[in-house]
Order: C-alpha cells, then sequence, then structure tokens
C-alpha cells in the first residue's frame, strides 16, 4: 500500500478535521502556471505516461541528474519505458524531497494506483497508465475539469496575440483558461535579444515602447486577463534617463548596470499605474539565479532545471519602488515572491507599509519554487502569520507546467490544515468551528475568487 490515506501530511484530530470538512472539496483557482494554451484548446492526447510526467518537467529533471542518470533518458531521444523506469527507480532515493509526494497523489488521483513507485514496480505502473490514457477522459481538457479547476491563468508574452485562449472561450470550455502578461524581455535591456524583441513588437523608441505596453495592457485585459507577472533577478529602484539604456541597445551596445536599472524603473512605474488602470494583480517573483550551467544552457536552453536561489539584498529597492508607485500613477493590488527564504520576513513586513483597499491588497505569495515544499510553505505561511494577516492569503499556485500537478493544491490545503490545527490543539487559537471553517475556505478558494475578480 501507498502513503496517500485519510492521514497523509495531517499529524492532528483537529486538522483532520478541517480538511475533510473545509479544504478538501473546494474548487481550484490556479492563478499561476506555465500550461500551454496551445495544448489546452487542441485537447492534446498523452501518447504515455512518460509524457505526461517528465515532459517539461525540470523539478524531476534536477533530481533525475542527481541520481546520476544519463541525460538521454531525461531530455533526449531515449525509450519512453526506459525514461519512465529511471525515473522510478530513482523513487525509493527520495525520502524527504516533495517530488515523491507529488508523484504518489498523481498517481492516486489520477490513476487510481496506491502502492510505490520503484524499479520493481515500474513496468506494472507504465502499462497500466496507459492503457487509462486511451480514455478520453485523460485528455488535456478533461485532465483540468477531473482536477476541480475553475480558473487558470497562463503566462503569456506581451506580443502573443492570445488565439487560443479566444478559441476555448468561444467553445464554451467551463474552465476560465485567462492570460497572464509577461514582459520579462522588454524589461531585459541589456541582454542581446532586446532590439530583436523590439523590432518584433514594432518599437523604435522609448515612447513608442511605452505606448505599445499600454495598447498591449489593453487588449490583454480585453481578453480576461487579470495579472501581470514579472521575474526580478535585481530588485533596484535608480532616478534617470530611461531612454540612454533604451538608445543604446538598439545601437547594439550594452548599457551600464545604472542605466539598465533606471530604464527598468521607469518602465516599471509605467506599468504599475496600467496595472491599476485596469485592476491587474502585479506578482513579482524575486531571487531567482537562473541558467547557472553554461553548457546545458547552450544545448537545452532556459527553464531546463538550472536554476537555483540568488543571494542579494532586496528591501531598499523594493521599499523604493512600491513608494515611486503609490506616490505616482497608482500601485495595483500585488503579490511579492522570494526564492530565497532569507527574506521571507523581508517580504513578509514590506506588503504591511503598503496596505490599503481592498483588505489584503499586499500579498506574500506562496512558497514558491524551492520552497513549495512542507517546510517552505511552512516557514511563508508563519512569517506571514506572524507580521500580518494568514486569513487574507490568496492562498496556493502549482507554477507547473505538467496537467497533473493539481494534487500540489491538495498538498498545500493538508499542510495548511495541520499547521492550524496544530495551533488549536496547543491552545493558541480557539477551537471556533465557525471561524476556523472561514479561515481554510477563504485560504483555499475565497480570497483568490474575491482579489482577482475574474
Amino acid at each position: 500500500m501507498g502513503i496517500i490515506n485519510r492521514d497523509f501530511m495531517l499529524k492532528n484530530e483537529t486538522g483532520r478535521r478541517l480538511y475533510e470538512t473545509y479544504a478538501e472539496g473546494q474548487p481550484i483557482i490556479d492563478y499561476h502556471c506555465h500550461l500551454s494554451p496551445e495544448q489546452i484548446a487542441k485537447d492534446y492526447r498523452f501518447s504515455n505516461v512518460t509524457e505526461l510526467f517528465l515532459g517539461g518537467d525540470h523539478y524531476k529533471w534536477r533530481q533525475m541528474r542527481t541520481a546520476g542518470i544519463d541525460e538521454k533518458l531525461i531530455t533526449g531521444d531515449g525509450d519512453p519505458y526506459e525514461k519512465f523506469e529511471a525515473y522510478a527507480a530513482m523513487m525509493p532515493g527520495l525520502i524527504g524531497n516533495p517530488l515523491y509526494h507529488w508523484t504518489a497523489l498523481e498517481l492516486k488521483r489520477y490513476f487510481d494506483i496506491d502502492e510505490p513507485l520503484c524499479k520493481e514496480s515500474a513496468r506494472r505502473i507504465y502499462d497500466a497508465c496507459n492503457e487509462k490514457l486511451k480514455d478520453p477522459s485523460f485528455s488535456a481538457r478533461n485532465l483540468i475539469l477531473r482536477s476541480n479547476v475553475r480558473v487558470l491563468c497562463t503566462t503569456d508574452d506581451p506580443i502573443d496575440c492570445l488565439a487560443f485562449h479566444r478559441q476555448l472561450r468561444e467553445e464554451g470550455y467551463p474552465v476560465k483558461v485567462l492570460p497572464t502578461f509577461r514582459p520579462d524581455k522588454v524589461l531585459a535591456v541589456e541582454k542581446d535579444s532586446f532590439p530583436l524583441y523590439m523590432k518584433a513588437a514594432g518599437v523604435t523608441t522609448y515612447d513608442e515602447l511605452l505606448a505599445f505596453l499600454s495598447a498591449r495592457i489593453a487588449f490583454f485585459a480585453e481578453r480576461g486577463c487579470r495579472l501581470s507577472d514579472h521575474s526580478l533577478e535585481r530588485v533596484a529602484f535608480v532616478s534617470g534617463d530611461p531612454c540612454v539604456a533604451f538608445e543604446k541597445a538598439m545601437a547594439g551596445k550594452t548599457p551600464t548596470v545604472e542605466e539598465a536599472d533606471a530604464f527598468r524603473s521607469a518602465v516599471m512605474l509605467h506599468l504599475g499605474g496600467e496595472y491599476q488602470k485596469h485592476g491587474f494583480a502585479m506578482q513579482l517573483h524575486i531571487g531567482a539565479l537562473r541558467n547557472n550551467n553554461t553548457r546545458m544552457f547552450r544545448k537545452l536552453g532556459a527553464d531546463a532545471g538550472f536554476d537555483s536561489i540568488n543571494d542579494f539584498r532586496v528591501a531598499e529597492g523594493l521599499s523604493r519602488l512600491l513608494d515611486a508607485m503609490d506616490s505616482g500613477a497608482g500601485l495595483p493590488k500585488t503579490i511579492l515572491y522570494t526564492l530565497n527564504p532569507k527574506d521571507n520576513y523581508v517580504l513578509g513586513a514590506m506588503i504591511g507599509n503598503f496596505q490599503s483597499s481592498p483588505a489584503g491588497k499586499m500579498q506574500f505569495g506562496s512558497g514558491w519554487w524551492f520552497n513549495d515544499n512542507r517546510d517552505g510553505m511552512e516557514a511563508q505561511m508563519c512569517a506571514l502569520a506572524n507580521l500580518g494577516m494568514l486569513s487574507q492569503f490568496v492562498g496556493m499556485l502549482t507554477d507547473s507546467r505538467s496537467l497533473v500537478s493539481y494534487p500540489r493544491h491538495e498538498y498545500f490545503r493538508r499542510i495548511l490544515c495541520n499547521l492550524i490545527g496544530k495551533w488549536v490543539e496547543e491552545g493558541e487559537y480557539p477551537n471556533d468551528e465557525a471561524a476556523l471553517g472561514k479561515i481554510i475556505t477563504d485560504i483555499c478558494y475565497r480570497n483568490a475568487e474575491n482579489y482577482f475578480q475574474f
């Protein structure tokens, strides 16, 4: 027998009751993911469970490399069963790793398989999963429906025409598949790709860039977008002429760090005002150190499992950026995420500086990427509870490229209920069913529903 049972991650009776009564049946709002809208629109059918489980999942690729598995069985053209068997053979060694739990949840919730995945069980589980994949209920759209998802927000470039989102809406797909405005390429003024991106956008001057961004945000808003997203590899706010960096970049020259920061600061202020005008929530993902392995980046490109946690000072630059927005065109609803847990209290305290209507306007986002495990989630929630209001938290997201990643919401909900149940049983909060039930329901679903106003 496997480990997924009534008591999984629940170590106290209050937590069990809260989970079963208030969390388990809540629908899912996945307000940040990297699912392919094309794959959903075309209702993609997976040829085998290897493609479904391992395709594009750099969390799993990273641990396969740690286990010494040959790259051809990770991202190469290896036989699908050999890849699955290699992953299965690695699994018993992942004690304490969330991948062990996620994989068990994926097998249990989608395939009703309740035994540990290992080399000995690999063939049996592989064949059983592949047999079930023949059923139309395992298509991309149906996997989402089976996961009880109400809304999911993909991650989309400003240039994207959003045709697949439109197709899904026109066909009446019952899950809202909405775009998210992700202008990272616009802000990467020091990269060689910047002039090419400007050309693709039809932009030749800085003023044209601002007009382009305003027009595209309006276009996204018309198509249901309610969020933007930014990956901030630096958090700096610098006053200066943004045209200097823009013109240098367009001329094929590299701006200085200060010039690039002045450009980004000015563009972010413009974006913040536009987000505020259109009611977007602005997500700032802070602290990734990307593409560390140059050899593998040249071979595989980005998002292949070679990123890690950065370590830099964030407080002053972030404060100045948010304050400039608040003092200027407007500070939109904002969600701050940190990849480095050393900054949990920095971000948890920062949001309190700019809170206003609506309730919970400033959010400290869920444990992200290297922190979306039990320890990371509990640390984020405890910091938020200590410094702000956990009851206003908009909860979990998948941040995933996998259509079977939705049990991560169950994982989060069990951890949440166990944590709150522990506080209750240790006498730190009354065993007030109405109050507790509302807190759990709000964090799992209602807060996100009210915050994003989809």
